[in-house]
């Protein structure tokens, strides 16, 4: 499919203007020419062809919708799409290429709200033990368990670390987040000794890991980086291995970490800034443990409860 101008200019306002990572930016326009598509298999435009901007309306848009749902997305895959459209509507009325912008007229799906996945502490120290294997892919997964469940960081910042960005000494590590955001988060004893050790054996290992002087932490067994999809894999085969929940991801360990420290009291401010998050509104998410904890507490402390 033939991309037209405006999007490759929005495309190019989102990874220079907006920083946007590889992915995000994939994803934005993914979901653009999933419309595109859309107009096309309905006769609207032609293959190639220039939208008709100024045609595009509210029943169009429904109609894209319904179009998506009969296809079997779910309600968040199309909440997706008509963030991404709004996004790019908002774009071209900014830079004066449409008088009228009809997508903030549209409605988002309404999600349900899913109880999140996550572990419990017994549970998180019974699958850091798992790769208890003397391989150099078991001293690497164990490094890559402990290294989400000690410092919350996301897939995509985990398989962007590089060798220059944790502080072995001072027990640090240097993350880049979301809009290449870089953050310094404490990483912890037992996850850098893990990670220690898998780098000291790949010291020993003939691996084409490239003239780099700041090689990626985390490798495959041909010496590349790791990918998303591959960490994801990991996660799940111990997961299944330990007989927990197959529901756990990269994304519930953060959850985890996140739950645990506080339901330990952390501040909510300073789980912001280990996070990443932008807003504190993303970070009180996790906070619903930590409340059903306060209110176990308080049945069982308070006379009259």
């Amino acid at each position: 499919m033939k991309k037209n101008s405006r999007i490759d200019e929005f495309q190019q306002y989102l990874q220079v203007e907006k920083n946007y990572s590889q992915h995000t930016v994939r994803g934005y326009i993914r979901n653009i020419e999933d419309f595109q598509q859309f107009m096309e298999t309905q006769k609207i435009i032609n293959p190639g062809q220039s939208w008709p901007y100024q045609s595009i309306d509210i029943p169009l848009l429904r109609s894209f919708l319904a179009f998506e749902y009969q296809k079997g997305n779910t309600k968040i895959t199309v909440s997706r799409k008509v963030s991404a459209l709004r996004s790019y509507f908002r774009f071209l009325h900014k830079r004066g290429y449409i008088k009228d912008n009809p997508v903030i007229r549209l409605q988002m799906p309404k999600l349900p709200k899913n109880k999140p996945v996550f572990l419990n502490m017994d549970e998180a120290f019974r699958l850091m033990v798992v790769p208890d294997g003397d391989t150099l892919a078991e001293h690497r997964d164990r490094a890559i368990l402990e290294t989400f469940y000690a410092t919350g960081i996301r897939v995509a910042e985990l398989v962007g670390l590089n060798l220059q960005d944790l502080d072995f000494n001072e027990e640090l590590m240097r993350v880049r987040g979301k809009g290449k955001k870089e953050r310094i988060v404490p990483i912890g004893q037992k996850a850098i000794s893990a990670v220690k050790e898998y780098r000291s054996i790949i010291l020993g290992k003939v691996l084409n890991t490239g003239a780099t002087a700041n090689p990626p932490v985390f490798l495959n067994l041909s010496g590349s980086r790791l990918t998303d999809r591959s960490v994801r894999r990991i996660v799940k085969k111990y997961v299944r291995r330990a007989g927990l929940n197959d529901k756990i991801s990269p994304h519930a360990l953060r959850h985890s970490f996140a739950t645990h420290l506080l339901d330990s009291g952390m501040d909510l401010r300073v789980l912001q800034e280990l996070l990443g998050h932008a807003s504190l509104s993303t970070t009180q998410k996790y906070t619903h443990v930590g409340i059903q904890k306060l209110v176990e507490v308080y049945d069982k402390a308070h006379p009259k409860a």
